[in-house]
């Protein structure tokens, strides 16, 4: 018997704990329920500011989605802020958040100008960067990266190049002394516009007196250096009669691609990407090609900046990795019209092959305020002669 009511009490037990571990419908106990039926891990939401025209928001709605269908937990909301409408204020918000002694904002990722760069390596409101936290960034010259102090990630860049009737000239020149020469030899048939106005010219200026000085010369804001500007603007003076209409130079840099597409002129500098989307477009007749000289003119970078204060610092690595691979890098190109912000040799031969005639690469100065000198000796002795 006593066998018996031990065998029962074992049977009794084995039900119970059967119990405890089941449901009445069979399921997993609810500890158990709770593990396999939890939702998705919780999502980290990116606030990303951008600025530019429409073709930068286009890019990024593309981009954003293929990176998305990648990286399950994180998620990006776009801010654009357009051209000449404010874009200054999201620097203002980060300066005054760090002023204020904040410990966070709500700005995770940032394209920065090279203004906002110099600004930030003073107030110390961006996050460096390195291929440590950022392995494409080993894709980059690693010279870009330098001169943005790692504060900054390069993902696309334009240059200017020369732009030139093919029909008139055969032979465009190779050369900055080349380029003079043509200019000296065809007088009226070169145009670069006032630099104040626009890129292209600031950069054929800017191009014009830094060729007489040391090559570090352009990595710096040194006050110091407008006292060797003089060889430069002697040549820019004596220029000045073989320009246009004897010494016209037009408005931004649309106005000097208008007066070539016209045939007023056979030669002009031009931002690459402005160039190769207005050819792509029709806008520019099919005789207009594009050739960039030695030494290069300058060119820029738009650049990816992490905020010091964002909380959210390694889904906005994770994000900018994604940017620097072949796959985004396609796709830039392609919607810009300008360069990858990785090596031109780590992007497909057939891209390489369309983008010829100006993937030689470019001078990437940072002059800062310097810039605004030189506008003002350009204005007061080169403009008015």
């Amino acid at each position: 018997m006593a066998k018996k009511y031990v065998g029962s009490i074992l049977v009794v037990l084995m039900l119970v704990l059967s119990a405890c571990g089941n449901n009445k419908d069979g399921s997993a106990s609810d500890a158990a329920a709770a593990g396999d039926n939890a939702g998705p891990a919780e999502q980290t939401e990116l606030n990303f500011y951008f600025t530019g025209s429409l073709n930068v928001k286009d890019m990024w709605e593309k981009i954003v989605p293929m990176f998305e269908a990648q990286n399950d937990g994180i998620s990006i909301k776009l801010t654009h802020i357009p051209s000449g409408q404010g874009g200054q204020s999201t620097m203002d918000r980060l300066l005054a958040a760090k002023k204020a002694g904040e410990s966070k904002v709500d700005i995770d990722l940032f394209e920065a100008s090279g203004g906002d760069v110099l600004l930030a390596e003073k107030e110390g409101i961006f996050e460096p960067v390195g291929t440590d936290v950022i392995p494409n960034i080993s894709k980059i010259e690693e010279s870009y990266m330098s001169d943005l102090k790692n504060l900054a990630v390069p993902y696309r860049a334009s240059s200017v190049v020369l732009a030139y009737n093919s029909d008139t000239v055969a032979n465009p020149p190779q050369t900055t002394d080349a380029l003079y020469d043509w200019i000296r030899s065809n007088p009226g048939r070169f145009a670069y516009n006032d630099p104040a106005t626009g890129g292209a010219g600031s950069s054929f200026v800017v191009t014009a007196l830094y060729n007489f000085l040391p090559d570090e010369a352009v990595h710096s804001q040194d006050p110091a250096i407008m006292e060797q500007w003089n060889q430069g603007f002697d040549l820019l003076k004596e220029l000045h009669p073989f320009m246009y209409q004897k010494g016209v130079y037009p408005k931004k840099n649309q106005g000097t691609l208008d007066i070539l597409a016209t045939g007023e002129v056979d030669m002009i500098p031009a931002w690459s990407d402005m160039a190769l989307e207005q050819l792509n477009k029709g806008l520019l007749p099919d005789n207009i090609k594009l050739t960039q000289i030695e030494p290069a003119f300058t060119g820029g970078p738009a650049m990816l900046a992490i905020p010091a204060m964002s909380e959210k610092k390694e889904a906005a690595q994770k994000f900018i990795d994604f940017v620097l691979t072949q796959e985004a890098q396609e796709v830039i190109v392609n919607t810009m019209f300008g360069y990858p912000g990785i090596k031109w040799s780590e992007m497909p031969a057939e891209l390489q092959a369309n983008f010829e005639s100006v993937a030689k690469g470019y001078r990437q100065f940072q002059i800062g305020e310097l810039g605004n000198e030189i506008n003002k000796r350009w204005q007061a002795e080169v403009a008015t002669q």
